[in-house]
């Protein structure tokens, strides 16, 4: 490809006590995070009605589950919210923009495929896992990839919308976990969605990563793509009180949103035009991660990124690509063991990849 746009997301360090990196995120990234506000509240009285103050009421009401399941996550909060110039709602809502919608009013849309390789399925004996981010349009433009280096834990480098604290991307010791929606009844309240990949980078291991999400009560489904340095990959699959483990076959695991485990089946809601989105979208993801077994490279993983076969239901996704409001604002691959986050703005398939590093190095783009 000749025509791909090396246009990158802003890039931000930050370090220190929790409230500290917090508030420097804040003041950093001020104007995008009360943009994406902006926009959050107004899609969810949208969809919910009410006042903002009520929207900001119910975003507070999962307070005390953040502070008993994950505490580090309000003083981050409370941080945002000073550097920022935000209420504590606010800041919050941010956090929270699929647990605030009425769920007669998650309509779920076709939104990111997930890919994990096992050093046995890769040339170089190295586990790449990653994601196309498949989002509303008006996430492009509120994109950042951040680096936390908290005093108490693992340093983190992630691609999130700007203000959330907790989306997709790799730890310093090792271990890196991506996401995918996945919609069924029961939500509740409890620990937020968003918040589930960050507390599985706690750890350095997938299996403690396992513990670590299992150990708090969730308000909502997800699905994580957990992957550690040592070569384990794991997809857990979860409704509020259930989930199901799948592995790699052949070396390689691909996902997209729907519930894949046969255990899992009877938890589904999606559309039967979501799950045929889905099911397309994960099949083609699958059938090229199983054609390059034992070939994967970080190059041939970007180029699997960028497919477009099948469309409309396609990997990579344009604004346009049959009637859903999405595309992909971003792709994210990693490679746990050296700490490398390669990440493109926007679809894929017309875009650069730019490859990262802890402390935030530019190591370049790539084609």
């Amino acid at each position: 490809m000749t025509s791909l746009k090396n246009d990158f997301f802003p890039v931000f360090r930050f370090a220190g006590s929790h409230r500290a990196i917090g508030r420097a995120y804040g003041e950093s990234c001020r104007a995008l995070i009360r943009t994406h506000h902006a926009r959050a509240e107004a899609g969810v009285l949208q969809l919910r009605g009410g006042s903002a103050e009520q929207a900001q009421a119910q975003a507070l009401a999962y307070r005390p589950h953040v502070l008993a399941g994950a505490a580090f996550f309000d003083e981050e909060i409370q941080g945002l919210a000073e550097g920022a110039g935000l209420t504590l709602g606010q800041a919050y809502l941010l956090q929270l923009r699929a647990e605030l919608s009425p769920s007669q009013s998650r309509r779920p849309e076709p939104e990111c495929t997930t890919l994990g390789v096992a050093p046995t399925a890769s040339a170089d004996g190295q586990t790449y896992a990653g994601q196309i981010a498949d989002l509303p349009i008006p996430y492009l433009d509120l994109g950042v990839v951040v680096e936390f280096a908290p005093d108490d834990q693992p340093a983190v480098l992630m691609f999130t919308p700007a203000g959330q604290l907790s989306y997709i991307g790799v730890n310093d010791r090792g271990l890196c976990c991506f996401a995918n929606y996945l919609h069924c009844d029961g939500w509740r309240m409890g620990m937020p969605r968003y918040f589930l990949s960050r507390i599985a980078m706690l750890e350095s291991r997938v299996d403690a990563a396992l513990a670590r999400v299992r150990g708090v009560t969730r308000a909502s489904s997800r699905n994580l793509l957990m992957a550690d340095a040592d070569g384990t990959i794991v997809d857990l699959e979860t409704t509020v009180t259930r989930d199901a483990v799948l592995s790699p076959q052949g070396g390689v695991l691909a996902h997209a949103n729907h519930y894949v485990s046969p255990s899992l089946h009877s938890e589904e809601r999606a559309s039967d035009a979501f799950l045929h989105n889905s099911q397309q979208r994960q099949a083609r993801m699958d059938a090229l991660l199983r054609e390059g077994a034992g070939r994967h490279t970080i190059e041939g993983l970007q180029t699997i990124a960028r497919d477009r076969a099948g469309w409309p239901h396609c990997i990579s996704r344009a604004p346009g690509d049959g009637q859903e409001q999405v595309m992909s604002v971003a792709c994210a691959i990693a490679a746990p063991a050296a700490g490398q986050l390669w990440v493109a703005k926007g679809p894929p398939h017309a875009h650069a990849f730019e490859a990262l590093g802890f402390t935030l190095s530019r190591q370049g783009a790539a084609a």
